[in-house]
């Protein structure tokens, strides 16, 4: 039996008190997190995630003991991340030249640090359930979930962060969908994991409150995907969207350059239209290195046919300065850049100590600058289309504070990507589900301009509206309504997400305090 029912949580299962979990313990729960994998997209089974860490959650609950619930809780995170993120072996090994051997121990240290932020819920979850005699409602309902979202809330921080897969995102066609433009990709965390004690709560005689619960959630969350926070800016403006399907490992070669450029120029000039935009390295070398007619070909066009274009281009300040930059060209000559603010370390940046690592790989362009976290967005006629970088989207607090703190707000937000590092694996349909959550966060619609997946166009509710099939060479003709007004998550970012489960501790913490009074009295 998990929890007794005639007391707290405090009271597990005796013959499990200071125990260490088995390895058939340790290895089943490394399953259970590995199979949030089917949870996201392109397998889109968001249910199986309630049940994911409902196993975790029933695992923790039958011992009282911080070691066995941090251990769970680090084999749980660790099949999470290993199976999430496997295809980064892809670039690792295919691209970046690393031994396989050492890509997969690459792959699995990752695994193992990723696992420590499950480690980190469980066990301080498990602490505080001794610590304040929580109930088990307390306990399986407040305490796990709101450590589990504040663990997935560290782990995109901490050392630059690398929030991929996390649980929210899985959401994003599901009722819980609804809390995004309120607390955002990790309140939505929160609300899973409360659904995964939800189900942990039916082995308990409470069980019609839990369904209630469990019930009550997910109508709320599509009550709130009915409310319209934003509202149309200006006149629509039509765009084409390139996608060159340039291959990963052709893309820096010298011997295939004056085909890449030739490639992304006719994309670029091919028709018309209002905004035209590029991927990520679209242009993969500075403009100084190319032909000395070929921006000129580009403003050319811009003029003749009133089209802007925006497409990525490495930028150099001097001598070993160098950003991962999106241009801007306008059709009376206007200019911009933006600078790619949160860099990918080994890949954009090399931590302090790892060089040997990262000369084991053959990655170019491998130490860029970081740009300004605050930057103007580029006018297109009505519109302010603000770009971002590659897995920089991942990041919604960032792009929500560009937003919260720009003179002028975007009305449009430009995702410029470049996945294939990564081979036809499952990151394009899964960075295309993140782009998703970061429109339903800001209400705004995401573009997207990517080398080989997903090329789309995503409206302000996180739908796709259009989208080239990945793998192909094409451009996307679509019209588009940029967006004006702040959601609540653009005027707060993860704060509102935060305070919040800073109050259901401290209710977590009033409610052992109660149980405590009662029984003494008892007593």
């Amino acid at each position: 039996m998990l929890l007794r029912r005639r007391s707290p949580a405090t009271a597990p299962d005796p013959a499990l008190r200071g125990s260490r979990p088995s390895r058939t313990a340790l290895a089943l729960s490394a399953l259970a997190g590995a199979a949030s994998l089917f949870s996201f997209a392109p397998f889109g089974w968001w249910p199986l995630q309630f049940l994911s860490l409902a196993y975790l959650f029933y695992q923790v609950g039958m011992g009282s003991s911080v070691r066995r619930a941090t251990l769970l809780g680090w084999a749980f995170g660790f099949g999470w991340s290993v199976a999430g993120m496997h295809w980064l072996y892809i670039a690792l090994n295919r691209f970046g030249g690393l031994p396989a051997i050492l890509s997969a121990m690459a792959i699995a240290i990752l695994g193992l640090y990723m696992g420590l932020f499950g480690a980190f819920a469980a066990g301080v979850a498990t602490w505080l359930r001794k610590k304040w005699s929580l109930p088990v409602a307390s306990f399986l309902l407040i305490a796990l979930p709101v450590l589990w979202g504040v663990s997935e809330w560290m782990r995109g921080w901490v050392f630059t962060g690398f929030p991929w897969a996390a649980s929210g995102y899985a959401h994003n066609t599901a009722p819980l969908a609804g809390f995004a433009p309120l607390v955002g990709v990790y309140g939505i965390g929160v609300l899973v994991a409360v659904c995964a004690g939800c189900l942990v709560m039916l082995t308990q005689r409470a069980r019609l409150p839990a369904i209630g619960l469990f019930a009550a959630l997910m109508i709320a969350g599509w009550g709130l995907s009915t409310i319209e926070w934003t509202r149309p800016a200006g006149q629509p403006i039509t765009v084409r969207l390139t996608q060159g399907n340039i291959r990963q490992d052709e893309k820096f070669s010298s011997e295939h350059l004056l085909n890449i450029l030739t490639r992304y120029r006719d994309l670029m000039t091919a028709a018309p239209a209002d905004l035209v935009a590029a991927p990520e390295t679209a242009i993969p070398v500075f403009p100084q290195q190319l032909p000395p007619d070929y921006l000129l070909q580009l403003k050319d066009f811009s003029a003749r046919t009133g089209s802007y274009l925006m497409f990525g281009i490495p930028l150099s300040d001097g001598p070993g300065i160098y950003s991962n930059s999106v241009a801007g060209i306008g059709p009376q000559g206007q200019s911009y850049s933006y600078d790619k603010h949160h860099l990918v370390p080994f890949g954009e940046f090399i931590p302090t100590g790892f060089r040997w690592f990262t000369d084991m790989m053959h990655i170019p362009l491998g130490d860029f600058t970081r740009g300004n976290a605050v930057q103007p967005a580029f006018q297109v006629k009505d519109q302010f289309v603000l770009p971002n970088v590659c897995y920089e989207d991942v990041f919604g607090e960032e792009i929500a504070k560009q937003l919260r703190d720009a003179s002028q707000p975007a009305t449009l937000l430009l995702n410029v990507s470049n996945l294939a590092w990564y081979g036809e694996s499952v990151a394009i349909p899964q960075h295309l589900q993140i782009s998703r959550m970061r429109s339903l966060e800001t209400g705004r619609p995401m573009l997207r301009a990517t080398n080989n997946g997903a090329t789309a166009v995503i409206d302000g509710r996180g739908r796709v509206v259009q989208e080239i099939a990945p793998y192909t060479q094409g451009t996307l003709a679509a019209t588009v309504q940029g967006m004006t007004g702040m959601t609540p998550y653009i005027r707060f970012g993860n704060y509102l997400f935060l305070g919040l489960s800073a109050l259901a501790l401290i209710g977590t913490w009033l409610t052992g305090l109660n149980y405590r009074k009662k029984t003494a009295k008892v007593a």
